[in-house]
């Protein structure tokens, strides 16, 4: 898929969405260590591991590094959408949170 949101959707999209992510991850579990800086979203958890998403400018995407995988999203109507597997980011958060945490998690943009 090749992204066309323009420079200025993609900030005002990519800053929302990863500001909601942050109150989501803050509020789901105290163990959590939870920063955005600089649109750049670090998750540490009680294990010492840490899962990065952030925002990238050059490419208009979002990126989440995980479990030494990473995945890149590109915005579309529906939200942020895997440029690999077509699955959402915030199912790929939810997967991946969960799968460190151990319980499901169910965050969403709304």
């Amino acid at each position: 898929m090749t992204n066309t949101i323009d420079e200025h959707r993609f900030e005002v999209e990519a800053d929302k969405t990863l500001l909601r992510l942050e109150t989501c991850l803050t509020e789901l579990d105290d163990s959590l260590d939870v920063d955005l800086s600089m649109g750049v979203l670090t998750v540490e958890f009680e294990s010492g591991r840490k899962f990065v998403i952030n925002s990238h400018r050059a490419a208009r995407q979002i990126w989440m590094s995980a479990y030494a995988t990473a995945w890149h999203f590109d915005f579309n109507e529906d939200g942020w959408v895997s440029t690999k597997s077509q699955e959402d980011l915030f199912s790929v958060v939810n997967e991946q949170v969960g799968k460190e945490l151990g319980y499901v998690v169910s965050l969403s943009m709304n």
